[in-house]
Parts: C-alpha cells; sequence; structure tokens
C-alpha cells in the first residue's frame, strides 16, 4: 500500500477478526482495499471475501491483487445492504467475519474534489457517492439556520453551533456557497479565537458530511444486520475515528452481550432474549509507531464482538 493509503490497526484488526482459513468474510467498507489485502492473505483456497463501497472510486481503483483473485468479489453498494448483500452471495446466508473501517479514506480527503477537506479548495460535495444524493452545497443552499444548527450540534458535536449556523445563513443571502474553503473562512470568522487550537470549521465539515450520508443510520443498520449474519463464533470488528460512531458501536455490543432487560437476572432466560455477543476485549487505539507512520490513526478505536 502506498502513502495515499494506509490502513489503520492492520494487525489488531486480524487478530480481532480471529480469521479461519476457509471462512466467509465481508469488508463493509473496502476503500482501497488495505484491511481487504489482509484478510485474503489469511484465507484458504475456499475462503471467500466480500468488498463493499458505495464510493465509485473505490471500484476503480481495483488492482491485479483483487481483479484476479477468485476468491473476492467487489459489490458497489451501502454497509447498510449487508444482510441482503449477504443472503445474494451466499447459500447459507451467513459469514464468519464482518469489518467496519468508518468515516473518510485518506484518498478520499487528499482528493479536493470530493470536497471533505477544508484545507483543500475544491467543490463543496461531501457526497461518499457522488452520482447519488445532494451535495453539501445544495444542501447549504436551503437548509434552515434552526436545521442547521441543530445538524451541527448534534452531528459535530459543536457548541459554537449557534453563530455558526448564523454566519453562514447570513453569508449566504449575500452569496452561494460553493466551495471548501469559502466555507472554511465564514466559520473560521464566526469561531472566537480564544477557541481555535484546532481548525474551527472541523466539526461542520464532519457535521455536514455525516449527514448529507446518513453516516449513523448507515452504521446502526449495518450493526444490526451483523447479528443476523454471523455465525457462531463469527466476529465483528469496528474501527470509528469520532465520539459518535463509538458511542453507538460501544452502546451496541453492551446491549447485544446482555440479556433482555425483562429477563436480566433470571435463572432461565429463553432463547431469542438470551445475550446475542460476546465484547472481545476492550476498545483498542493505535499505537506510537502507527501514529507516528500514520497521523490520521491518532483518533481510530476498534472494538471487538464475537457472535454467540
Amino acid at each position: 500500500m502506498n502513502k495515499e493509503h494506509i490502513p489503520v490497526l492492520l494487525d489488531e484488526v486480524k487478530e480481532g477478526l480471529n480469521i479461519k482459513k476457509n471462512g466467509i468474510y465481508i469488508d463493509g467498507t473496502f476503500g482501497r482495499g488495505g484491511h481487504s489485502k489482509m484478510i485474503l492473505s489469511q484465507l484458504g483456497s475456499k475462503g471467500r471475501l466480500v468488498g463493499i463501497d458505495r464510493d465509485p472510486e473505490a471500484s476503480e481503483s481495483l488492482n491485479t491483487i483483487f481483479e484476479t483473485d477468485e476468491r473476492f468479489k467487489f459489490i458497489k453498494n451501502e454497509m447498510a445492504n449487508i444482510k441482503e448483500i449477504t443472503v445474494d452471495n451466499f447459500k447459507s446466508g451467513k459469514i464468519n467475519g464482518l469489518l467496519l473501517d468508518l468515516g473518510v479514506s485518506s484518498p478520499q480527503l487528499d482528493n479536493a474534489y470530493r470536497g471533505f477537506s477544508f484545507q483543500k479548495q475544491g467543490p463543496l460535495d461531501m457526497r461518499m457517492d457522488s452520482n447519488n444524493g445532494i451535495s453539501a452545497a445544495k444542501w447549504l443552499e436551503k437548509v434552515s439556520e434552526n436545521k442547521l444548527r441543530h445538524i451541527l450540534f448534534k452531528y459535530g458535536e459543536e457548541r459554537f453551533s449557534s453563530r455558526i449556523a448564523r454566519a453562514i445563513i447570513r453569508h449566504r443571502k449575500e452569496k452561494i456557497i460553493k466551495t471548501t474553503t469559502e466555507l472554511a473562512d465564514i466559520v473560521k470568522k464566526a469561531y472566537p479565537k480564544t477557541h481555535q487550537k484546532k481548525h474551527p470549521a472541523t466539526k461542520t465539515f464532519q457535521a455536514i458530511r455525516i449527514y448529507v450520508n446518513d453516516e449513523l443510520k448507515q452504521l446502526e443498520k449495518a450493526l444490526n444486520a451483523s447479528i443476523e449474519i454471523l455465525e457462531r463464533g463469527g466476529r465483528i470488528c469496528v474501527i470509528s475515528f469520532h465520539s459518535l460512531e463509538d458511542r453507538i458501536v460501544k452502546r451496541f455490543m453492551k446491549s447485544a452481550s446482555l440479556e433482555a432487560d425483562q429477563y436480566r437476572g433470571l435463572p432461565e432466560v429463553p432463547d431469542d432474549y438470551k445475550p446475542k455477543l460476546k465484547i472481545i476485549g476492550k476498545a483498542i487505539k493505535s499505537k506510537v509507531d502507527e501514529i507516528s507512520n500514520n497521523i490520521r490513526s491518532r483518533s481510530a478505536v476498534l472494538r471487538v464482538a464475537e457472535r454467540l
């Protein structure tokens, strides 16, 4: 893998998935194939791997490693549809492992034309699939101040959401916001100078990106589907990059590892209400060496659970 895409927590994911030689696996966020390459290296001739991504550029970047390997199949789709994909591709409707590497990949951030980065001038797009949905620029043209403030606070955990939303709407009345740097400058000017330790637009861009791509609902659907598609002993590994994602993953795994509320603590629990997952270890973060080689890994958190 080149410097443009370094898969995070690679060894930790390998250990977490506990890969079986002839098992069936899904990489629900293929990206540029870093984790998929590792999974394939652990599989035998009867092993199978499906890579899923909604980004058209993911399929365009497939190299000979994947194109010539009969054990691998790429499907352009959303991770929210993992259950349907599993049923359509495997007779058993079950898999031995699922990986979700959330957030934006390095190539997406580095490509100014995708509009994810406030540090690079480009069209204000932010869509994971640039052929579908509404761009961030189009959304900002019509969103109300109250809705914008709510989105910035909910998905960006932005404490200055009110003043940022006000500044954006005020600017919009004079000129349509079309570029990433234009939006970043508006946010920076609205931000208190005493709170600018990191770029003021960080949380605003995160919030708008999450909303435009419906990322948290996508995650919740994929997590819920994992209960149905994982074989007993199968593992789910999820890498998140901010607290909103990690909170959802943590709560899901904890809830699925307990009996249903009405039976909790009772000696006899019907099968349907027994725990569905066993949490494997604690949350895992990148080590100092990895962070020094890939600064974007500093916020990565890996959580692992096993199907009971």
